[in-house]
């Protein structure tokens, strides 16, 4: 240790002049600068760290952990279901202008290859995402390759595929729909890309042996679209805040959306499945709380209103626990029929939630002297009168949507919201 202690400079370590006391951390530098040996290295950083002590120095500390990085659920995640983007397809490629040349002949013929096609820009619907989010607003087709000489042509562009939700409709500037990706692998084609440019050797005629010109690519197109993302649902639960439309869902089916005491607090659609013994399963959609003036879009009342569209059934949800419970039923058909003329009038049926209370049952009484349907009074907290809902639910769907479902897979092959034919070439996924 003596010997490692004079090499930093130190005098004897038994005198009480030494530089040990005042320069632990300098001998830990030199360690760590100087090529000694790593098993001599920790013995001086041992001895050192020692030394320190002794003359009431402290080792360096470490400094503390970084704050853990916030566990975010999925519920946490931002809900995107309108979004405006730009497309532009990739440009073609340009051709050549190239002339061949041989040991006896150095003007043999133009040889100038073709440029590659631009990129196409295609929409996918994908059941694996759930939201807008991920989509860029500027989307960018690939550019085919420039043509080279010895007639080489540019190779062209694979197409740029955009998955979006299924459910995803497409409109123009002017808000006309053009594509409906409402089945998943349908595809909407958003810009086309541009053709590759001819090279010289395409302008070989009789008359022009040495033709002096090649084109260059076309540029690809450019369109401004929105995207609009609709929930796919069998039956729809609609309701003001806090009627328990989250608790319902989580009662008839296996979704798990956010339930608390507050209102709003379902701020993006759920969609949960009914399993039923002979394989059919129903989608039912539990959409955000309605305010009046929703029609008028007030609140989020535009982008909670158009997930309601292509709900084929209705379940109006009603809150037992306040008074005058059928002024709830009657604001919530008024503001579906501001919105759109004849959708209050879609098949549905009435939960009366939360019977628990001691106060409801005659409420209850009272609702029932104001409509002339059947009401499902139940419990969804505490899972009570579940199935009777549940069967009326089935009923629901075998009427009215089960043919409609049928009638739709018969023309889809006639009738594709999504595109033409297929676009082929190779692909690139966002």
């Amino acid at each position: 240790m003596r010997v490692i202690a004079s090499c930093f400079g130190s005098r004897d370590l038994s005198s009480g002049i030494n530089y040990l006391d005042c320069r632990p951390q300098i001998m830990l530098n030199y360690c760590r600068l100087y090529l000694i040996p790593a098993a001599l290295r920790r013995v001086g950083q041992r001895y050192v760290s020692e030394q320190g002590f002794k003359y009431g120095f402290t080792p360096p500390q470490a400094l503390k952990n970084k704050k853990p990085r916030a566990q975010t659920s999925e519920n946490d995640r931002p809900f995107i279901d309108y979004k405006e983007v730009q497309v532009t397809a990739g440009r073609g490629g340009d051709g050549c202008l190239s002339f061949l040349r041989l040991p006896q002949n150095e003007w043999a013929g133009p040889d100038g290859g073709d440029g590659g096609n631009g990129g196409h820009v295609v929409f996918e619907a994908n059941r694996n995402f759930k939201s807008l989010g991920h989509v860029k607003t500027l989307i960018y087709g690939k550019d085919g390759a420039n043509g080279r000489n010895n007639n080489r042509h540019g190779k062209n562009a694979g197409h740029f595929i955009v998955n979006v939700p299924v459910g995803t409709m497409v409109r123009n500037e002017q808000m006309e729909i053009l594509g409906n990706l409402k089945k998943a692998g349908s595809y909407f084609l958003a810009a086309r890309g541009g053709a590759g440019g001819k090279g010289n050797r395409f302008f070989l005629t009789n008359e022009e042996r040495a033709p002096s010109c090649a084109e260059t690519g076309a540029e690809g197109e450019q369109r401004r679209l929105s995207l609009e993302l609709q929930a796919l649902a069998h039956v729809g639960l609609i309701g003001f805040p806090n009627a328990g439309k989250s608790t319902l869902l989580r009662a008839i089916s296996r979704a798990r959306p956010r339930v608390a005491a507050y209102p709003f607090t379902t701020l993006n659609p759920h969609i949960g499945m009914i399993d039923y013994d002979d394989y059919i399963q129903v989608a039912v959609a539990d959409i955000p709380g309605l305010i009046e003036g929703a029609h008028l879009n007030k609140g989020l009342g535009y982008s909670f209103l158009r997930h309601i569209e292509r709900c084929t059934c209705l379940l109006y949800v009603v809150d037992l626990s306040g008074h005058k419970c059928w002024t709830q039923l009657t604001a919530l058909k008024a503001e579906l029929e501001h919105y759109q003329p004849g959708l209050s009038k879609r098949p549905h049926a009435i939960v009366a939630n939360k019977i628990d209370i001691p106060w409801a049952q005659k409420n209850l009484e009272e609702l029932k002297g104001h409509v002339d349907i059947p009401i499902f009074a139940l419990s969804a907290k505490n899972k009570q009168n579940i199935s009777p809902l549940v069967d009326h639910v089935r009923t629901l769907y075998d009427d009215n949507v089960r043919n409609h479902d049928s009638e739709d897979s018969d023309n889809d092959d006639d009738d594709d919201d999504g595109g033409g034919g297929g676009y082929g070439g190779r692909r690139t996924y966002l």
